[in-house]
């Protein structure tokens, strides 16, 4: 009889109820993969988007996209990874609210010894995301002004911090004083709540205007974003927590002065094993280094996993919110 584990699925599209726990047979590695056994989830919108059916992935599946752990057996022909080495991944591995997950190899990223298991599952997701946004999709440079929404969130810590690191005057925006209070620790420069937030960005930028607007807000934030950017100033969209932003006139890019629009996500930023691997060891760098550090929001069960994303999707979190196995 095959050794049985629990993993967690979707039955059915719809909200967090939907988390179901299974019995499942343990998974075997097949060539180029790898058995990982979990210690630590990230939760993340990309799980949110996956269960209410806004990604391309079918119900049933087994739920969670962000894990760390041990590697557990390998399938034929891996090389780079060995039996017992603490590997994570962030996208690409499906499964990883469970006991064991079967990942390609290409997928995953070896954890440096002085990185732990919830500052590795912090920096994978959130990290590469803030590192793709502020090298590739606005590369960030001494003297730019940056406006990140949700300043207090996990991606928004860590773009704060990047864009420090990088030179930037940053701005953010929280809905709370203790989550103000959270974002100037991070490094923020001024913060403001969601009200008038792009005439105090003029008033503080001399009439300028932000040089870049990271929103992950979407519907209730989209229309003062682009009213906050500088002529040829580059909104960036990052989500929609809000609510998807409505269609509107692209002549209002042109009338806002030349501005830059785009929605960019991870998977098109780790197309290859090497670029994957080229801003994890960059993240996990900085973090050694102390350059930058994480901040764990919430820690739940896996068997709490509707609790999770319950405080996940109120926005009453600040930090990372991991699932311990």
């Amino acid at each position: 009889m095959k050794e049985q584990i629990t993993t967690v699925v979707v039955p059915e599209f719809g909200g967090p109820e939907m988390y179901s726990a299974e019995q499942v047979d343990i998974p075997v590695p097949d060539k180029g993969q790898t058995l990982v056994k979990l210690s630590v989830s990230g939760v993340n919108f990309l799980d949110v988007a996956q269960r209410i059916g806004a990604t391309p992935v079918e119900a049933p599946f087994p739920a969670g996209v962000e894990g760390v752990g041990v590697v557990s057996a390998l399938g034929a022909g891996v090389d780079g990874f060995s039996i017992g080495q603490r590997v994570g991944w962030l996208a690409g591995g499906q499964g990883s609210f469970s006991d064991y997950a079967v990942v390609d190899v290409a997928k995953l990223v070896a954890i440096p010894e002085r990185i732990d298991d919830d500052a590795a599952v912090s920096l994978l997701m959130q990290g590469v995301t803030a590192h793709y946004l502020t090298t590739d999709t606005f590369p960030i440079k001494a003297g730019d002004v940056v406006l990140v929404h949700a300043a207090a969130g996990g991606v928004g810590q860590l773009l704060t911090q990047i864009a420090k690191l990088k030179g930037a005057t940053v701005i953010g925006t929280t809905s709370t004083l203790e989550k103000a209070e959270i974002a100037r620790r991070n490094g923020a420069d001024h913060v403001f709540g969601y009200d008038d937030f792009a005439e105090w960005t003029r008033e503080v930028t001399g009439g300028i205007g932000a040089s870049v607007v990271y929103d992950g807000v979407g519907a209730d934030t989209f229309a003062d974003s682009l009213r906050a950017l500088r002529v040829r100033g580059t909104l960036v969209l990052i989500g929609n927590a809000s609510g998807p932003v409505p269609p509107f006139d692209v002549n209002t890019l042109n009338t806002g002065g030349s501005l830059f629009l785009t929605r960019p996500t991870v998977m098109h930023h780790i197309r290859t094993a090497e670029e994957l691997q080229r801003r994890a060891y960059d993240i996990f760098e900085w973090a050694v280094s102390g350059a930058i550090s994480v901040s764990i929001g919430a820690r739940y069960r896996i068997g709490e996993v509707a609790e999770a994303f319950r405080a996940l999707e109120s926005r009453s979190t600040t930090g990372k919110i991991v699932l311990e196995h």
